[in-house]
């Protein structure tokens, strides 16, 4: 059976004909499409297909190649350290020459992120004449890759925190100081004096606590017969019973101590005068420590772990947040 071949009229009706039918071929076709002059940050050219026919369309080649993708166009996305070394190690991993660290010092809730693909600083121009001085122009970034540690708080800083101007019974404040002896230190001769100069009053060691939370502990049950101050500044109590501290005589209360500990996980310890408080009356005593200026002493032990950040990440650093 021989091929069918179609007949096209001659003259103007042919012509017509010859249109409709180019119309209603059908292709692909795959060209660049040439970026206009002046447009930043894209491409020169992108591929895009041409779709020819009946219902011509022009439509991105770069969607139909995303679904077989090896892996990522770029890093996007946040890894949060639980130790301040972790948070070095993975900047170090990943940081590039425009990487930078941005640190909150809110000694509350503080926290270092680390932006990995940062705005670069690549280049200097000279400002117009009317304007003195070099304006730096850098190649903006995605900041979508990020390393953040949020200073996760140690239980032993949370103990101390949660204590801080609490009124404890004595029994139970007995077994607080025993419970934390680890985390009493004794002060440096210029520490001891610094503190008995701001709280006008004796500096207790570790052993002196240790000696009055043993005295505490044999007069739950007792009840008070006098507590006074004395010149010193420290306290003095006594009790009905015939028994008082192991020396037999009334319990001297020293009126601060020093406290050494680290407020985060896997942190370095910071040392912090703790004032030391009690009140006496119905025959029973009170007990209440007051963290010294608690704010103070985290910020620099921030502002410390900002500074070794820097040191051995080689970024820069900065006390803020980021664009987004």
């Amino acid at each position: 059976m021989g091929q069918q071949v179609t007949s096209i009229p001659s003259g103007a009706e042919g012509i017509k004909e010859l249109v409709a039918l180019a119309h209603q071929a059908r292709g692909v076709e795959i060209v660049n499409l040439i970026a206009p002059p002046g447009l930043e940050g894209v491409p020169e050219a992108i591929p895009v297909a041409i779709h020819h026919g009946t219902t011509p369309a022009l439509n991105s080649v770069a969607s139909l190649f995303e679904a077989y993708r090896d892996h990522p166009r770029r890093k996007t996305g946040t890894a949060r350290a639980l130790t301040l070394t972790s948070f070095i190690d993975l900047v170090n991993r990943h940081k590039t020459a425009d990487s930078a660290v941005f640190a909150d010092t809110n000694w509350e809730k503080p926290g270092f992120q680390a932006v990995i693909d940062y705005h670069g600083l690549n280049a200097i121009v000279e400002e117009p004449s009317s304007l003195a001085g070099e304006t730096a122009i850098g190649t903006p970034a995605n900041l979508k890759h990020r390393v953040a540690y949020e200073f996760p708080l140690s239980n032993e800083w949370k103990a101390w925190t949660q204590a801080h101007g609490e009124w404890m019974e004595q029994g139970r404040f007995a077994e607080f100081i025993r419970d934390h002896l680890a985390e009493l230190a004794a002060p440096f001769d210029p520490e001891r004096i610094a503190i008995e100069r701001e709280f006008e009053t004796t500096v207790a060691s570790p052993a002196d606590l240790i000696r009055l939370s043993r005295g505490l502990q044999v007069h739950v049950e007792s009840a008070v017969k006098q507590a006074v101050t004395l010149e010193s500044g420290e306290g003095q109590i006594s009790w009905e019973e015939t028994h008082k501290d192991h020396d037999g005589k009334p319990l001297k209360v020293p009126g601060a101590f020093l406290l050494t500990v680290a407020p985060f996980f896997g942190g370095e310890p910071v040392r912090m005068p703790v004032s030391l408080r009690y009140r006496a009356g119905g025959g029973k005593v009170v007990w209440s420590i007051l963290l010294y200026r608690p704010d103070t002493f985290v910020t620099e032990r921030v502002r410390d772990d900002l500074n070794r950040v820097a040191k051995e990440t080689m970024l820069p650093t900065f006390e803020g947040s980021p664009e987004t």
